[in-house]
């Protein structure tokens, strides 16, 4: 009788339980929300009240606003519902978890052109690696000064305003000031100048974007380290850099090889890419690697032996699945060079297609073409009759995902649409899109005394 009354889902709010019509059939008391019941449920009970409020939630494919994999092959899903189970911290008893682990290390370090290999951890996403790179940075600054004999109560870190706000969280849980290089009108990365203003002899490091968060686009990586050796050179200052590669670490080196950002340049000591964004893997997995084990400061690394063995770690976290370290090692043995590039050209070709498109139809101007990580930004030329958040609420009664937001400070004037495109949006799925943006602006400016949306809370983090 159940088995056929299932097409009778349909979830109805009550106060502080759920009610669903089935609850007749398989509960005879509603289930509360907000604490424990006093009864167990059966496991397709538990299962439906579940799946029927996760069906209003977006769907994923059609998330344009996320940097983050959502999709995978199904033999990589299969992998890695077999290893949630398997606790990443217990090198021990999982020692060949441990072994892929280290693998996916060597291989990110040797992608980045690290002359020393194999020195470098997984995390929870490139958060809690910018957090273990930015504690390296400081610990190795501090042992400077204190070599020198000068105080180490006064670091900071200089980076641009348009930076990810685990930077913020850092600055402000390790006690570091944070400089910040402002961005200008048609300016939105920073520049050598801007950094050799902000730096001094107490600056733990110098942070640069591969991939930035509002544009997609990259930092001047290599002019801001000519000028940094010749400004360390000059003052005797031995400030390094950090590359936060966390969106544009896994497409440079199969897009643009040529491109000198990793470390092939000398000062360039830590970074952090994030694995679960064009590392093609679903939410869960961050890396961070340094040119060599010296950058990393032993006494930031524990040895604990309670699991059995001596495990060295350097994590802010502890217990962890390690399906998501296997789902990257899927990826890299199963793509490749050639893969990952095949991948990463296709969305590239899709994300220029796509903006190639927007500007032709005549109301928006461009602030980035996805030429560089498959990412691109556009504003309107006039938004006196409507505005970005007007068209991304339009889009979203499509089930698109586009999100509007005005710019970084000091040109937050500027508010934009942005569009991520991920393994898993086809040329076919570009074509709907461009068609409901065309349907939103017809709609529009066919609209009289329409009321222009304004911004929802700034997008910046600063």
């Amino acid at each position: 009788m159940v088995s056929k009354l299932k097409d009778l889902k349909n979830l109805s709010y009550q106060g502080g339980n759920l009610t669903p019509v089935y609850a007749r059939y398989q509960m005879e008391h509603p289930v509360p929300k907000f604490e424990l019941a006093e009864q167990e449920l059966r496991p397709n009970t538990a299962y439906d009240l579940i799946h029927d409020e996760l069906m209003l939630d977006g769907n994923a494919r059609l998330n344009l606003a996320t940097f983050v994999t959502t999709w995978m092959e199904p033999e990589a899903e299969k992998l890695m519902a077999e290893t949630f189970d398997k606790n990443m911290i217990d090198k021990d008893e999982y020692p060949f978890t441990a072994m892929i682990e280290e693998r996916c290390v060597n291989i990110v370090s040797r992608l980045f052109n690290a002359p020393s290999t194999g020195v470098g951890a997984s995390a929870i996403g490139s958060s809690e690696a910018v957090m273990l790179a930015g504690m390296a940075l400081k610990w190795r600054w501090r042992a400077r000064m204190k070599a020198k004999g000068k105080p180490t109560d006064k670091p900071n870190i200089v980076m641009g305003n348009n930076v990810q706000v685990v930077w913020e969280k850092f600055a402000r849980y390790w006690d570091v000031e944070p400089r910040y290089i402002e961005m200008e009108p048609d300016q939105y990365t920073i520049t050598p100048k801007g950094v050799l203003d902000a730096v001094d002899e107490n600056t733990i490091g110098v942070v640069a974007i591969l991939g930035v968060t509002y544009t997609g686009g990259y930092e001047p990586i290599e002019a801001i380290h000519k000028a940094l050796v010749r400004h360390n050179a000059a003052t005797g200052h031995e400030i390094p850099m950090h590359i936060d590669a966390a969106s544009g670490g896994f497409v440079a080196p199969f897009l643009q090889p040529e491109l000198k950002w990793d470390f092939r340049l000398p000062l360039v000591k830590s970074i952090n890419v994030s694995g679960h964004k064009y590392g093609l893997v679903y939410p869960g997995v961050g890396w961070v690697v340094w040119r060599a084990q010296e950058d990393l400061p032993e006494d930031l690394v524990f040895h604990v032996n309670y699991l059995g063995g001596d495990m060295p770690t350097f994590t802010l976290n502890f217990s962890r699945p390690g399906n998501q370290i296997v789902g990257q090692y899927y990826n890299f043995l199963r793509l490749g060079q050639d893969g990952y590039t095949r991948i990463m050209k296709g969305l590239q070709e899709t994300a220029m297609y796509l903006s190639k498109n927007v500007e032709k139809m005549g109301p928006f101007k461009l602030i980035s073409r996805g030429d560089t990580i498959p990412v691109f930004a556009f504003a309107l030329k006039d938004s006196s009759r409507y505005s970005v958040f007007d068209l991304s609420d339009k889009l979203r009664e499509q089930g698109w995902q586009v999100p509007a937001y005005t710019m970084s400070p000091k040109v937050d004037d500027l508010a934009v649409l942005r569009i991520v495109v991920r393994e898993g949006f086809s040329r076919d799925l570009a074509d709907m899109l461009l068609a409901d943006l065309r349907k939103a602006i017809a709609y529009f400016e066919s609209q009289t005394g329409h009321t222009v949306s304004k911004p929802a809370p700034h997008f910046a983090h600063i």
